[in-house]
């Protein structure tokens, strides 16, 4: 089997980008495992795959699946890139895109040079939305490696736990957020995002990703960690996030969120 890719990244969060509108997509969970991996294959945090919409609310559909082969529904970053990887090679002529995915639809927004701002839709933190979120956790207190820590809790289309810390520098992000996203309270795991605040319109984020360990950016988790200060009284509504890989502007009226950020083709070649 050969593939051809495409190498994209934004903000260091990088993927391998696949067009399947024309011939089926049946990769396995160990030929992603392969794609992604670093030493044997491209290397990436996630493969992105291009579909055919599924019906007429959307322009197309795109797949989402993380280093270790699991499909999820939800990757701000990767809609930036997919939204650069459509209009690059002239799939359509709109300003404005369409996209569905497992369990969310989104709209990407071509701004100038390589920005692109992206529809996140609304957060949910209902246990009618998210009930497994709330069946094991007392209040949102979990056990880790420092001690118990209160969790913000709340889903973008995938999960988040979102934690205020006084220096996200000093955190150990792989070895705290890999046992907090394999608690018992997440069954499908979680994003885990570790928030400093400087002032109520900048924050400092490092984010654990579940299926992939820590990212230099994560576009879902910045989102999270605006929402969950904003309920909390401590972030205004428009909030730049710094990331390890660089920063994104969030915005949220109470409805819908806005993420805004750099997309970049890295390089494409055939595997």
């Amino acid at each position: 089997m050969t593939i051809h890719f495409w190498k994209m990244q934004g903000l260091g969060n990088d993927f391998v980008v696949m067009n399947a509108l024309e011939k089926p997509f049946n990769l396995t969970v160990t030929q992603l495992q392969r794609l992604a991996d670093r030493h044997f294959g491209v290397g990436c945090d996630q493969v992105l795959v291009l579909e055919k919409a599924r019906d007429d609310q959307e322009d197309f559909f795109y797949r989402i699946f993380n280093a270790d082969g699991c499909e999820v529904g939800q990757c701000g970053n990767g809609a930036r890139c997919m939204g650069l990887f459509i209009r690059d090679q002239q799939l359509t002529t709109k300003k404005i895109v369409r996209l569905g995915t497992i369990s969310t639809r989104l709209v990407v927004r071509f701004c100038e040079k390589k920005l692109f701002e992206v529809s996140m839709g609304a957060p949910h933190f209902s246990p009618e939305k998210v009930p497994y979120l709330f069946d094991k956790i007392n209040a949102g207190l979990l056990p880790t490696p420092m001690g118990p820590l209160h969790f913000f809790i709340l889903s973008l289309g995938n999960p988040h736990a979102v934690t205020v810390v006084p220096e996200v520098d000093s955190i150990a992000v792989d070895e705290i957020g890999r046992e907090v996203s394999m608690s018992p309270a997440f069954p499908e795991q979680t994003n885990v995002i570790f928030m400093e605040l400087f002032n109520p319109r900048r924050i400092k984020c490092r984010i654990y990703e579940r299926g992939a360990a820590e990212t230099l950016a994560c576009g879902s988790g910045a989102c999270a960690a605006v929402v969950a200060g904003i309920q909390q009284s401590l972030l205004d509504d428009n909030v730049l996030v710094e990331l390890p890989g660089g920063n994104l502007e969030v915005t949220w009226d109470g409805h819908e969120i806005w993420l805004k950020g750099p997309a970049e083709k890295v390089f494409e070649g055939t595997i």
